[in-house]
């Protein structure tokens, strides 16, 4: 598994970021037992940034706390049976490449101030929400909304990160 993480905000996180979003990121395929080796690559952007970036990719032209920019077009969430997934290998590592995830670092440490929780539970849930995403996860509807908080709480267990 290669999680690359390129550091473009000036805004500092004083924990761990690297080791967070990696087991994050290997919690989350392994929960879903993914059968191959991945590829995920995560921006850590400040709040001008990613504003941009949604403004752009997405028409909504104010911060979030994350994107994603998924490499796959999942039939069922995270079934990688049933996906093709020609194409969608790194040719010099053969991973598979599952998307691109933006987090924005002020809004990492302000929502974590806000709801009572750790930077390190920030962080972990908004890679973990992201992965989901990137593994075909919606919430536009209450169903689907529903079942990825669902899997967010679980993979979040595992983790051993609450609030």
């Amino acid at each position: 598994m290669s999680v690359f993480i390129e550091k473009e905000s000036s805004e500092r996180l004083s924990i761990p970021y690297k080791t967070i979003i990696d087991d994050a990121v290997k919690v989350t395929l392994s929960f879903f037992e993914c059968p191959y080796e991945a590829q995920v690559s995560v921006l850590l952007a400040d709040m001008e940034q990613i504003r941009k970036m949604n403004a752009e990719f997405r028409g909504i032209d104010k911060t979030t706390d994350v994107l994603s920019f998924p490499a796959l077009d999942f039939e069922t969430c995270a079934d990688f049976d049933h996906t093709d997934l020609t194409g969608c290998f790194d040719p010099d590592t053969g991973e598979l490449v599952l998307g691109d995830i933006a987090l924005c670092v002020q809004k990492i440490k302000k929502q974590a101030a806000e709801y009572g929780h750790t930077q390190k539970r920030e962080l972990a849930f908004l890679t973990v929400h992201s992965m989901l995403h990137l593994l075909g996860f919606d919430h536009e509807d209450d169903d689907e909304r529903l079942l990825m908080e669902d899997r967010q709480r679980q993979i979040m267990h595992v983790l051993n990160i609450t609030r």
